[in-house]
């Protein structure tokens, strides 16, 4: 069955020219919207129907949607980079398609087929094109769908109605003159998510948790917070939008690149499972396995744990330098990003600009390049 055709209402009013060139010199991080956004609606016994383009602008929620009682609410974030060739296209939206419909059935909503997830990034694009940047550098236009409950009404069950969306907004290099360490803070109190939980799903009340934890690691001068598992307190599980990689090396020079594993309360990133991929592809020994807060201090007070970096769609990969805790703190190797982190750094986001070959198939062309004159 293929997806249905989007209606475009274009924008009355879009952003001129010199404001778009304004927006995109300096875009900052979600800071600015293109002038459209889609938009699909579901109800139970018809399906998924009015799928439109339509002008960005606020929404029209009655009190009682169930989404503000309930939480019903997933989302993904993702993003669509100019090519050499002046197509536009994403890394992976597939597996952003796969992830939402699972996000979607952990919390008894109706699932998007992943054909109309990939047609509402297209569609989008397809009238926002001007607001993709330029080919050639890191900067990119940040797509985020998202879907909320909209049945109106009080009751603790599934909604019978829902509102699918896609927003984006131009995003700019993470690391401004060099990639930069950051220090985290390694939370021993709270926890992300447990087992049997919602920790495997992409939604809103996994972000609302971790919101008073990230500020009592502002307050330690921390960027991010390292999550413990929530059964014994003891297991590194990931960080608050990233997932986590440890290098260790060896008394004979070797390199085992180590990410805790996938155990039913760590969101499975994408970038995570690409970062995999390529550094297989380097030849690098890649363990999937559980990593302790305690051998994560020892390791670096030993010299065996010699770099540490996150990863995840908005900074790619982000080395990690000063660890703080309610201990003290720790500063990983010499505190500056290590050549494992670089290497895998350019290496991915080589792949997303154009600028290199492409032998997993990752990138998905969403527009394709202009007609030669």
């Amino acid at each position: 069955m293929s997806a249905p055709q989007f209606t475009v209402n274009p924008h009355p009013a879009p952003a001129s020219p010199q404001r778009r060139a304004e927006v995109l010199a300096d875009p900052g991080f979600g800071r600015h919207m293109t002038d459209h956004m889609v938009t699909v609606r579901y109800t139970e016994g018809t399906g998924w129907h009015d799928p439109q383009v339509v002008p960005y602008g606020p929404l029209t929620l009655d009190p009682s949607s169930m989404v503000l009682h309930y939480g019903q609410e997933i989302f993904e974030g993702l993003k669509a980079y100019r090519q050499p060739d002046g197509s536009i296209a994403s890394f992976r939206p597939d597996a952003n398609a796969r992830r939402f419909a699972g996000s979607a059935r952990r919390l008894a909503m109706a699932e998007l087929p992943e054909e109309l997830f990939l047609e509402s990034l297209s569609a989008l694009l397809a009238v926002d094109s001007e607001w993709v940047p330029a080919a050639g550098g890191e900067d990119s236009l940040y797509l985020r769908p998202f879907m909320i409950a909209t049945e109106v009404g009080l009751g603790v069950r599934p909604s019978s109605e829902y509102l699918y969306a896609v927003l984006a907004s131009p995003a700019g290099p993470y690391f401004t003159g060099g990639v930069k360490p950051m220090n985290v803070w390694l939370e021993t109190e709270f926890t992300r998510a447990a087992l049997g939980g919602t920790g495997t799903a992409k939604c809103g009340g996994n972000y609302a948790a971790s919101l008073l934890p990230q500020a009592i690691g502002a307050k330690h001068g921390c960027a991010q917070v390292a999550y413990l598992d929530a059964e014994e307190r003891t297991w590194i599980d990931e960080m608050g939008s990233n997932n986590l990689f440890f290098v260790f090396q060896g008394e004979d020079g070797s390199v085992e690149l180590a990410t805790p594993d996938l155990r039913g309360s760590v969101l499975a990133g994408i970038t995570r499972d690409s970062v995999i991929a390529i550094a297989k592809d380097l030849g690098i020994t890649v363990v999937e396995r559980r990593i302790s807060g305690k051998e994560w201090l020892d390791g670096v007070a030993d010299g065996r744990l010699t770099e540490v970096f996150g990863c995840g769609t908005a900074a790619v990969i982000t080395p990690i330098g000063t660890v703080k805790h309610t201990g003290g703190e720790v500063t990983v190797g010499d505190g500056e990003p290590g050549p494992v982190t670089l290497q895998l750094r350019e290496a991915l986001t080589a792949i997303q600009r154009g600028a290199a070959p492409d032998p997993h198939g990752w990138m998905r062309t969403l527009v394709p390049a202009p007609a030669s004159v």
